[in-house]
């Protein structure tokens, strides 16, 4: 090797890693440490991810460990792996790499397993520490005791429930970082605590502490999605050399080396049919259900999964430039990228409390030294009730009360929300990007259309009859064939086909079939087939897949094969757009024909068609650069290849009945019942929650300004001020519950 400095990168897991703000952290805090080149860290599998020079390695990992502590002390960090990236000694490093990335996967894999009991584990304590909290709480409440006995027993329910949210206060304004939500939890019920509320203190914080459950455990339920993606990783590729096939990884395949792919198998790495046909399934990448045909010259990437035939591939990518290698790192990397929707309280408290504060402080101060004969302490008094009366109780509780109620009422109708803050940036939403299979259509194909010619047409008597004979023949032509298409016309056909009527029989690869039935020659295929034929053939109007039928040499009418959209499809883009969604967009894999009238059909903005995932996600990164800065990007799919795009997008919707299962995962909301009209309800929904949890603000702040003002001039009590904030919570509740009672509007129901 070289003298240049050797680059070395780590992967360091971190374990407890729960909040996507101190991943931020870590990230640019690790980043300026001396001899690091870059870290990144990656929330979604909890990795750090770092490159540094090869003569600073143990230093480098010690003071990475060392800063991830001061950042974040419940984080265990446990270095998983090394890689070299470098160029030379190219067949070595393979090995090197493929070893070391099994080993780092196993490990991983172990951590992951152990992670997730972990994090179980710890929710069952926090559960139990809240639980038993609460019981002691209501026992201070109802048994007769008073004095110290009372005050002590509170106490130990507010330290049980909330002594982590004290601690983490004061940790955060050793490091500076004072006005947060848990410095607004702390003085709120301390000073619920000092003017002796202490039922409402330890209310307060238990009703913020079940929210913060919640949010973890929507964050590891995600977290799991992306491993279960893992399994379109092919394991393995059978490579041919001079001594037979033999089975390696796929990290140690070359460019140009020969792969074969039997049925049944996934294809490993992305390269050019040389021999062999077949089909292919492609819906892991491009989501649509049509099988593909693949001959020599065809192009394949890895992730498809061969169906019948036996294929030999000329390797043209490495693995770590695959199709499959690059969506798992565009999901993992797509959640990276992806600002986290924050939480309401949090924008709230980052506004609310350094106001409150810098106000109480001036009231303490200002006055004794501007009105003379003020007493310091009579004021300080004055400024202490100020901040207890100001103590946000009623909209901790009713705010996060508010998106519970929203969250309900999306549930009851068919749609799952995963968190407040999800709802709340529902509302925000001026962009909505669709994918087309399975989503807008129902992904399952049929015979949409039968069009028999003029000629057949006269020869037959009526355009039914025509009709049904047109399909008798196409059906009878493709009575041995395994295509889907061939499964759909046979299905359509409805009647029991007699095998006898059948005589000869001949697959044309790459152009159709050529059948004798009942002594009428048949060839049922594509335009090519009939150029072939010199058979004169008429364009298809609809859209879909188009078999041109020709009987005894003339021309008989052609199928047209399409998915069906989605009976609630139009709705659905109607209800958007008068929701005043500024556009709607189509991404597809689907050619572009097909993709373009669906679109002209439904009136969808904007198309974007024949895309793999990955160019999904370029076309996402565009949409998103585009937009307002308060606006939010909404992305609707079901399939594996829309995970990355889920991801990244600010909120990510999936199609829960059919969708699979790495796809509703990796969203934000999940639509149970497959229908797309139920977009409007959800967006629905969510500004009415925006709005009754505006409300809730705006009522509570006017009747805090009414005894602030009262309490500085000395006229309102600590009492008056308590039970002000007790009722306005009462009612605040209330009004949340009204959510509950959420019913679609007249216009939107069929």
């Amino acid at each position: 090797m070289s003298n240049e400095t050797k680059q070395v990168k780590y992967e360091l897991l971190l374990d407890g890693l729960d909040c996507a703000n101190c991943a931020m952290k870590i990230e640019n805090g690790v980043s300026k440490l001396q001899g690091v080149t870059s870290a990144t860290v990656n929330f979604a599998t909890c990795k750090l991810i770092l490159t540094a020079e090869d003569e600073t390695k143990e230093e480098v990992i010690t003071e990475a460990k060392r800063k991830i502590k001061q950042l974040d002390s419940h984080i265990k960090v446990s270095v998983i792996g090394e890689r070299t990236p470098q160029k030379e000694g190219r067949k070595d490093q393979h090995d090197h790499d493929h070893h070391g990335h099994h080993h780092s996967h196993g490990e991983a894999d172990g951590h992951e397993g152990h992670r997730h009991d972990h994090s179980s584990a710890q929710m069952r304590k926090v559960a139990v520490r809240l639980g038993a909290g609460t019981i002691l709480a209501v026992l201070a409440a109802m048994l007769p005791i008073g004095g110290w006995a009372e005050v002590s027993l509170f106490v130990l329910a507010y330290l049980l429930i909330g002594g982590d949210v004290l601690w983490q206060a004061v940790r955060n304004i050793a490091r500076g970082q004072v006005f947060d939500e848990f410095f607004l939890m702390s003085i709120a019920t301390l000073g619920a605590f000092a003017i002796r509320e202490y039922p409402e203190a330890v209310a307060v914080m238990l009703f913020y502490q079940i929210g913060e459950m919640f949010q973890s455990l929507a964050v590891n339920r995600s977290r799991r999605s992306i491993q279960s993606l893992m399994n379109i990783r092919p394991d393995y590729a059978n490579v041919e050399t001079d001594q037979g096939t033999h089975k390696i990884s796929p990290e140690q395949v070359e460019i140009g080396n020969t792969i074969v792919v039997k049925p049944g198998e996934r294809v490993p790495l992305d390269g050019v049919v040389i021999s062999g046909t077949s089909m292919l399934d492609t819906s892991a990448l491009t989501g649509e259900s049509l099988p593909r045909e693949a001959e020599p010259g065809s192009e394949m990437l890895s992730g498809f999964v061969n169906l019948n035939g036996v294929l030999k591939i000329r390797v043209t990518k490495t693995y770590g430039e695959s199709t499959v290698s690059k969506i798992l790192d565009l999901v993992q990397n797509a959640s990276n990228k992806k600002a986290p929707t924050e939480t309401f309280i949090n924008k709230f408290a980052r506004v609310y409390t350094p106001i409150v504060v810098i106000v109480a402080l001036l009231l303490a101060v200002i006055p004794p030294l501007v009105i003379s004969g003020a007493e310091f302490s009579d004021w300080l008094y004055r400024a202490l009730i100020f901040l207890v009366i100001s103590c946000p109780c009623a909209l901790v509780v009713s705010i996060p009360l508010g998106f519970f109620g929203g969250i309900g009422a999306a549930s009851k109708a068919g749609v799952l929300v995963k968190g407040g803050n999800y709802l709340e940036a529902l509302s925000q939403v001026k962009t909505v990007v669709f994918d087309k299979t399975g989503t807008l259509t129902e992904g399952v194909f049929e015979v949409a259309g039968i069009y028999p010619s003029r000629q057949f047409l006269a020869s037959a008597g009526s355009e039914e009859e025509a009709k049904q004979r047109l399909l008798e023949y196409t059906a009878y032509t493709e009575l041995h064939s395994h295509h889907p298409i061939a499964a759909s016309i046979r299905k359509a056909y409805q009647e029991v086909l007699q095998e006898e009527r059948v005589t000869d029989y001949e697959e044309l690869s790459g152009y159709g079939i050529r059948a004798r039935v009942d002594e009428h020659i048949i060839f049922a295929g594509n335009t090519k087939l009939m150029k072939q034929q010199e058979v004169a053939y008429e364009e298809a109007a609809a859209y879909g897949t188009v078999i041109h039928v020709a009987v005894d040499g003339t021309y008989a009418g052609h199928l047209v094969i399409s998915d069906r959209i989605k009976a609630d499809a139009a709705r659905a883009l109607d209800d958007l757009r008068s929701l005043s969604i500024h556009k709607t967009v189509m991404l597809t894999g689907d050619v572009r024909s097909v993709a373009e009238s669906v679109a002209k059909e439904l009136g969808v903005d904007e198309v974007h068609a024949e895309l793999l995932p990955q160019h999904k996600v370029e076309q996402m990164e565009r949409i998103t650069a585009s937009k307002g800065a308060k606006d939010k990007v909404m992305f609707v799919g079901d399939g594996i290849n829309d995970t990355p795009v889920l991801a990244q997008a600010d909120v990510g919707v999936a199609m829960g009945g059919l969708g699979s299962d790495a796809a509703i995962e990796a969203a934000d909301i999940v639509i149970m019942t497959d229908e797309p009209s139920k977009i409007a309800t959800a967006i629905r929904i969510a500004k009415r929650t925006r709005t009754i949890v505006w409300q809730n603000i705006i009522f509570a702040l006017g009747v805090k300004a009414v005894f602030l003002i009262l309490g500085a001039f000395g006229i309102a009590t600590m009492w008056e001020a308590v039970f002000s904030d007790v009722g306005v919570t009462v009612l605040a509740v209330l009004n949340a519950m009204r959510i509950l009672g959420y019913k679609e509007p007249a216009s939107a129901v069929k």
